[in-house]
């Protein structure tokens, strides 16, 4: 008991993070539960009820209208490409190795940081970030690796689906800048989920996806994925609070690697050595990067 209540804050956030890991399964499994764009709307919308049960409702008064303003923008595009793009994946193989793209945001944050901010930083940061980009180019090549034409011919495939997934990590890298700078460390994340919702909603009604149909299954998985995904917020808020932030960022940076994993189990995939030779590359690639940026790079 004496060794939860004095790391109690930094569990929240290990925990945190591995209930993010398993957003990439879950989404997939409600779309084909119900449909894209309606099994991410009614995910999200379960995920703000817990929210709002667990944080209550958004004080709008307390927060930067630039921070609301952007950061409400911003985390909603996010999230719906992020949920569109495991969505309308071919299949469930396609879905993970799209969602490695997404997890070359913490190296595009710290690009963008260096970039806004005009830092001098190691030289070392350049091939952590080339490690990164090469590792997604290496999973997506899927079997093939490094190929030109296994590239091509797995973007035409859907277009769609590969652009959304390029799209949201440049956005949640510019959403995590301006947070940074806005949100004099506040936490609006209750008004960023009702925002999201919504924004689902809206697609799914200019859509052409049938009705949703309903089963006792698909509604139990629907709740425990709308919870796990709201807890991961929740706990995190929690977490930065008083947990060792370090370590738990440091910890952040092995997201890919437990989602791989997870979505491997949950969804009873096998991928490729390829696969996972690039995401230990883009493991690798973000944390060259975050130790550079901290002054932690052993040289």
């Amino acid at each position: 008991m004496d060794f939860f209540s004095n790391h109690k804050y930094t569990l929240y956030g290990i925990t945190a993070i591995l209930l993010w890991s398993c957003l990439v399964a879950l989404l997939r499994d409600v779309s084909e539960l119900f449909s894209p764009i309606g099994g991410a709307a009614l995910m999200y919308s379960v995920s703000t009820l817990f929210l709002i049960m667990v944080m209550g409702r958004p004080k709008l008064g307390g927060f930067s209208k630039r921070y609301i303003i952007w950061g409400t923008a911003l985390f909603a595009v996010y999230e719906v490409c992020l949920a569109l793009f495991v969505g309308l994946a071919n299949n469930r193989h396609q879905a993970v190795e799209m969602s490695v793209i997404n997890y070359l945001w913490p190296t595009l944050t710290i690009l963008l940081s260096i970039i806004v901010n005009r830092s001098k930083v190691s030289v070392w940061i350049y091939p952590g970030m080339l490690l990164a980009f090469f590792g997604v180019v290496w999973c997506v090549g899927g079997d093939s690796g490094l190929s030109i034409n296994s590239l091509a011919n797995n973007f035409t495939s859907n277009p769609t689906a590969y652009l959304l997934a390029l799209v949201a990590p440049f956005i949640w890298a510019v959403y995590c800048v301006i947070t940074q700078k806005h949100s004099q460390g506040q936490n609006a994340i209750v008004l960023f989920f009702i925002a999201t919702s919504l924004s689902l909603w809206v697609l799914y009604g200019l859509s052409d996806e049938p009705a949703m149909v309903f089963s006792l299954h698909g509604t139990i998985t629907l709740v425990l994925a709308g919870i796990v995904v709201g807890s991961g917020y929740a706990l995190w808020n929690q977490a930065i609070i008083g947990g060792n932030l370090m370590l738990l960022g440091t910890l952040s940076y092995f997201t890919p690697i437990c989602s791989a994993i997870i979505s491997a189990l949950y969804l009873s995939i096998s991928l490729s050595s390829a696969f996972w030779e690039g995401v230990v590359m883009v493991t690798i690639g973000s944390l060259v990067c975050y130790f550079v940026t901290r002054g932690k790079l052993v040289k």
